[in-house]
């Protein structure tokens, strides 16, 4: 099979086109893949680390706002289709995926072009612009969320597949748990909370987090915090963490499957790639959706857990510390509370998601 993955921008486009790609080489070792993105985002970095050639194209998502750079985006990106067909007439794949984001608009009509077949994967509850464009002739739209469905009115056929991540849960014991907090420096006995804000970080969580540590002395419970590789020096000058026992701050947490499984409560961005992880793992969140996501799909996709009972949501622009160190509280402080909504989290979660979304490929 030859494959060409359109993936582009953020880990949360990127990281399911690699799992993807991953699957198709386990189930057809002679399989040959390659990426389409660009030469600013993520996929620079992570696809030729997972070991797959990166073609690229000068496309750009476009605002809806009218300007100068605006238009000069749409320009670029409108000549970006005819630098996509080139690479797929050269490499002559049976078949184009796309993992959403704007990306897909020009590798996706190109393929169209080409008589090529394409499907799309789309992660959020919220389809983007992307997805909507390209719904009506891609052989199938694969959703990681049954309420991405409705939303997609003119496409040919969906299916709900999940979207594939590494993070899966661990059935560790009472006494592994214990364990595990003390090899890393924590108090056994105290709630954990992950906190998180997506690969880059988040300035509004991070704001709270800070406060929270230097205002609140005698909190109830731990903090495992990812800062983000930009701001965590900018959060090291605001706080010395050396004379904190149960705080905990790292640029990147590599191990996140691991650290996940062990906390009591997560903190984070609600991008589809966490939300699945969390459903993943069965764990109860906080989330605080980024404002300024596309369409605000984050705020969709975090509603949909908390119309189950699964997580709490708290928009960014109410976001204050002492909001949050008040949910954080009531939460960690009762543990069958925080079970029962990390159990709706999991029951929520798609189980066997690379074989469903490797069958609707072999199909």
């Amino acid at each position: 099979m030859k494959v060409v993955i359109a993936a582009a921008g953020t880990g949360g486009h990127i990281n399911p086109g690699i799992a993807i790609a991953n699957k198709i080489m386990k189930e057809e070792p002679n399989s040959k893949i390659i990426f389409i993105g660009t030469k600013r985002g993520l996929e620079t970095n992570l696809v030729p680390r997972a070991g797959y050639k990166l073609e690229t194209i000068d496309s750009y998502g476009i605002s809806r706002e009218m300007s100068i750079n605006n238009v000069k985006r749409l320009v670029k990106t409108i000549g970006s289709i005819g630098e996509a067909k080139k690479i797929l007439k050269n490499f002559k794949p049976d078949l184009v995926i796309g993992t959403g984001g704007y990306i897909c608009i020009s590798v996706c009509m190109a393929a169209r072009k080409l008589k090529i077949p394409y499907i799309i994967h789309e992660s959020n509850v919220l389809p983007g612009i992307a997805t909507k464009m390209l719904s009506k002739k891609a052989k199938k739209i694969l959703v990681g969320f049954e309420e991405a469905k409705e939303r997609l009115p003119k496409a040919n056929k969906i299916v709900v597949t999940g979207t594939p991540t590494k993070v899966q849960k661990i059935n560790l014991t009472e006494e592994e748990i214990k364990n595990k907090k003390k090899e890393i420096g924590l108090d056994e006995s105290l709630p954990l909370v992950l906190v998180f804000g997506g690969s880059q970080g988040a300035q509004s969580i991070n704001k709270s987090i800070t406060g929270i540590i230097k205002n609140n002395k005698n909190i109830n419970y731990q903090i495992i915090w990812a800062a983000g590789p930009e701001q965590y020096e900018k959060v090291k000058e605001k706080i010395d963490f050396t004379k904190l026992k149960n705080v905990k701050i790292f640029p990147y947490i590599y191990d996140m499957e691991e650290i996940m499984n062990i906390a009591d409560l997560v903190v984070a961005r609600s991008g589809a790639m966490t939300v699945t992880e969390i459903e993943n793992v069965g764990k109860p969140a906080i989330f605080i959706p980024f404002p300024y996501a596309a369409e605000n799909h984050q705020e969709y996709n975090a509603r949909a857990l908390e119309k189950k009972g699964a997580a709490k949501v708290i928009l960014d622009k109410e976001l204050t510390e002492e909001l949050l160190n008040d949910n954080i509280i009531n939460l960690t402080k009762d543990k069958q509370k925080l079970i029962e909504m990390g159990k709706i989290a999991n029951k929520m979660a798609i189980k066997n998601v690379e074989d469903k979304i490797y069958k609707e490929i072999f199909d």
